[in-house]
């Protein structure tokens, strides 16, 4: 009788019981960031590779396609995960940011930005011909997906690419938020990544908000507005070329 009971109370409050069983994974995720790496791989993407692996589990016990979401109790990540939340959490790390010493990224900022979309797209275009994709439109989309792994999805969706490189897409962004993030702390004191000037152009290069964000608070947790400023920009970078200017450029030299 409990059990049915608690089940009906967590699925009619389906939001609240996603936010807690995120934050639970967090709370997990940060222990074992603290106590078995000793901080050098950030909670953030310990809780990536958690998310993904429950999103399997989910998966292959529902047999659906969303992962943990087509779990009744759990249906809330499924809003909590969407596009509406996510932007928010993004935008809301503006909000940080001192604009004066945000001035001082200056050009170096805008050349940072510039290359951090069109060099991890060159890196995506050349590991999807070397897995044998030829087509303009899949190269395009999996090269977006080396921008951000939402980048890639806004471009196959706008290039009308197959579910599958859709996917791929999004694999390649994930794969590089958490190299990112794993990297970050490790390389810091080497790069000079100790000043809000240095984390923007940072954010610029790298340009997943994600694992830049989860980097520079392993490394200096002031430092995170800045870069995810700059991260945030490379988004919007990405989605407004990659299906337009890269995706044109593509098809010139490889055909349709």
């Amino acid at each position: 009788m409990i059990g049915p009971m608690i089940a009906h109370v967590l699925q009619a409050n389906a939001l609240l019981t996603a936010f807690a069983f995120v934050g639970l994974v967090m709370w997990l995720s940060a222990a074992i960031s603290k106590y078995l790496t000793i901080g050098r791989i950030h909670g953030s993407a310990i809780a990536i590779m958690l998310g993904l692996a429950l999103a399997f589990v989910g998966g292959a016990i529902t047999g659906g396609k969303s992962g943990l979401a087509d779990i009744p109790m759990l249906s809330g990540i499924g809003l909590m995960g969407g596009g509406m939340l996510r932007d928010f959490a993004i935008v809301a790390t503006a909000f940080e940011v001192d604009v004066d010493k945000a001035r001082n990224a200056g050009l170096v900022g805008a050349l940072a930005l510039c290359l951090g979309t069109v060099l991890p797209f060159m890196v995506g275009v050349a590991a999807a011909i070397s897995f044998g994709y030829r087509d303009a439109v899949s190269l395009t989309t999996i090269g977006a997906g080396a921008i951000t792994y939402i980048v890639g999805p806004v471009t196959g969706a706008a290039l009308g690419a197959s579910s599958a490189v859709i996917a791929l897409s999004i694999a390649t962004g994930v794969f590089k938020a958490v190299l990112v993030m794993i990297g970050t702390p490790l390389l810091a004191r080497f790069v000079g990544l100790d000043n809000p000037r240095s984390a923007m152009v940072f954010g610029g290069l790298m340009g997943t908000v994600s694992g830049v964000s989860g980097g520079l608070a392993a490394t200096d947790r002031r430092l995170v507005p800045y870069g995810a400023l700059t991260a945030t920009f490379h988004t919007g970078l990405g989605c407004l070329v990659a299906p337009s200017i890269l995706y044109l450029i593509v098809r010139a030299l490889v055909g349709a």
